[in-house]
């Protein structure tokens, strides 16, 4: 067996990305923590690491042994944990836009209570979730185009816009049932998808389309609630409308656009080393990533 204190310092690297995260987070020095990466790539006579300035990104054989030993590891952890009372209960404060919480993550939850309980969340619907990572937030589920790659992220799945109207809009006098109707129809756009319906028009080849009106929410729900009643057409990913369960709803055209939004999972890359970011993050990626 190499040295445990080699074994950690792979691991920390590997999930920092950064020989001086991974340094910080075990208190030591740069030059230390490298020689122990170096006595484990020595002793599994390979190494683990491409070395690229001020980042070390793994190789396939380092991919391979984390996803071998990291488990380990962590249940290494709970065990020492609860053998000294210091692990009765882990807490991670948690950033979630309101509209994931209640159509994707919260009819889980019991699952993630029965598989770990002694993890507890608060749970934050405030916006801005990235800008306060580090202060009051360990983690943040996030709608957006990317994340600043200065932390890590995660992308949940991909997803396609939908325009999403009252069932009622289909009939009538004057039927929704061309991408043409909507200039006498008031769309409406969520605040943290701006761009959505010019991606949209422009993929459909009708860049000039220009609705009645644009009304902005910041509240999915709100906007779901408003089309239901017939208010306008709210442009969403798909998934929100299957997520909504109302049968007032269906998605008005039949275009399969992909969104430039999407779901991501992002923490500053010191708190993977958190045992409450990791339990989370890999119980959200088994469950809930398509």
């Amino acid at each position: 067996m190499p040295p445990l204190t080699a074994v950690e310092a792979f691991v920390q690297v590997a999930r920092l990305g950064s020989v001086k995260a991974a340094a910080e987070e075990l208190a030591l020095s740069s030059p230390a923590l490298s020689r122990r990466v170096q006595a484990l790539e020595r002793f599994i006579g390979r190494p683990l690491f491409e070395r690229r300035h001020q980042a070390m990104i793994l190789n396939s054989e380092g991919e391979l042994l984390l996803g071998r030993i990291a488990p380990a590891l962590d249940a290494l952890a709970v065990a020492i944990d609860a053998t000294t009372g210091e692990g009765e209960h882990l807490r991670l404060r948690l950033k979630v836009p309101p509209l994931f919480a209640s159509q994707r993550l919260m009819g889980h939850m019991p699952d993630l209570r029965i598989a770990h309980p002694e993890l507890h969340i608060d749970i934050d619907t405030a916006p801005h979730g990235l800008a306060r990572l580090g202060e009051g937030i360990d983690a943040a589920i996030v709608l957006a185009r990317d994340v600043d790659t200065s932390l890590y992220s995660r992308r949940l799945a991909r997803s396609t816009v939908a325009a999403i109207g009252a069932r009622s809009l289909l009939e009538g006098r004057f039927p929704v049932t061309k991408p043409e109707h909507l200039q006498r129809m008031t769309i409406f756009l969520h605040r943290d998808m701006p761009e959505t319906f010019v991606n949209w028009k422009t993929a459909i080849g009708l860049p000039d389309l220009e609705p009645a009106a644009v009304d902005h929410f910041d509240s999915g729900h709100l906007m779901l609630d408003a089309a239901a009643q017939g208010l306008g057409v709210a442009f969403l990913l798909d998934e929100h409308i299957t997520g909504s369960q109302d049968a007032r709803l269906v998605n008005l055209f039949d275009y399969d656009v992909d969104s430039s939004y999407s779901y991501w999972f992002a923490c500053r890359r010191t708190a993977l080393s958190n045992r409450a970011v990791r339990i989370f993050h890999d119980w959200l990626f088994s469950t809930l990533a398509m």
